[in-house]
């Protein structure tokens, strides 16, 4: 096939154009001149994003009315999906257009088909294609759709996670490649697929991500939703992801410490060494070496004892966690030892 001319910066008519005919790439003609052109079109929608990164959604819509006709219909093309990083690319490109603030009918349904975009790119489960010629194509390259697709969600997964660590660890000026909206806008994305065992390294992450904003950058929803997978055991974490999770977002962490009570109280437990599973297996112990945690852990004991009178057990609660808190500091490394005087700074300094 004859090369073309070389596309002008930013021509979306002739990218859309090219989308349209492409369709989903299900037949042999289509699927060759989308081939060829990937290289191309990758390059595009990388400059595409470096244009409008910093750009207000409505100012990037009024200057670019057609980038969700051509990102919208690139998002269901499995050639283009399936290319080196184009996955990830329109990802952040759809994160641009994303309204943190939405403020009319029209922005929060843009905000819904984004939202409906991101859950086809990142879930595996959705992916099957019903295209007889795109699944020979997909079976010629000796994979199922669904590890196809599976094995594309943890590329782009890869691919995201690496871009966020490094952009934390640049320094990340406001002219960083990912600002703070886009991270808060993924946090949104993430929300219906976080027990998706593939987001798994996104989501530790995301909630590990900080980025020197001076206000939080991930979506209480978000924080909201992982805490309660964490509860209800759907998902399985690190431990320092958990304890970012509670010592950036306090509602988590008061939810989680009354889960404890609940669950201890309400299960029967015939010796100490089960309180102390189960206790160690909700992480707070671990957690309480932070003396953020530990005090608001603290309060929520010593409420939870003034409300029973003291009965024999939350006592026991109590003795158990705070022997398992203990051991908890002497197995920390030095580095992260604190002065007793922070664990209780309302207490007189002779404590």
């Amino acid at each position: 096939m004859a090369q073309e001319a070389t596309v002008p910066k930013l021509n979306f008519e002739y990218w859309l154009d090219k989308a349209i005919k492409w369709g989903q790439a299900t037949t042999l003609e289509s699927q060759r001149d989308v081939c060829h052109h990937l290289p191309q079109l990758q390059e595009f929608l990388c400059q595409i994003y470096e244009t409008v990164k910093h750009m207000d959604t409505i100012v990037a819509v009024q200057q670019f009315p057609l980038i969700g006709q051509l990102l919208g219909r690139l998002c269901w093309n499995p050639f283009v999906v399936g290319y080196d990083e184009s996955q990830k690319t329109l990802m952040w490109c759809l994160c641009c257009l994303y309204s943190s603030e939405p403020q009319n009918p029209v922005e929060l349904k843009a905000n819904s088909w984004i939202r409906s975009l991101l859950c086809h790119l990142l879930s595996s489960s959705k992916w099957e294609s019903s295209e007889a010629q795109t699944s020979t194509f997909i079976s010629d390259l000796g994979y199922t759709s669904a590890d196809y697709y599976s094995y594309l969600v943890k590329n782009m997964v890869f691919s995201l996670v690496t871009e966020l660590r490094e952009n934390q660890f640049s320094g990340l000026s406001i002219q960083g490649r990912v600002s703070a909206s886009h991270v808060n806008a993924l946090s949104l994305f993430c929300l219906p697929l976080i027990t998706l065992p593939e987001l798994t390294p996104l989501l530790e992450t995301i909630l590990l991500y900080h980025g020197g904003a001076s206000k939080e950058v991930l979506s209480p929803e978000f924080l909201e939703a992982v805490n309660e997978a964490f509860l209800k055991k759907k998902i399985s974490l690190p431990e320092s992801a958990i304890f970012s999770l509670w010592l950036r977002h306090l509602p988590s962490l008061e939810k989680a410490t009354l889960h404890l009570l609940d669950q201890l109280v309400s299960i029967q437990l015939n010796s100490l060494k089960e309180v102390a599973s189960v206790i160690k297996d909700s992480l707070l112990p671990q957690a309480a070496t932070h003396p953020a945690i530990f005090r608001v852990v603290n309060e929520i004991f010593k409420s939870a004892l003034l409300e029973t009178d003291g009965t024999s057990e939350v006592v026991t609660i109590i003795q158990v966690f705070t022997q398992l808190f203990l051991q908890a500091c002497q197995s920390d490394s030095k580095q992260h030892i604190f002065p007793l005087k922070t664990y209780f700074p309302c207490h007189h300094q002779a404590l």
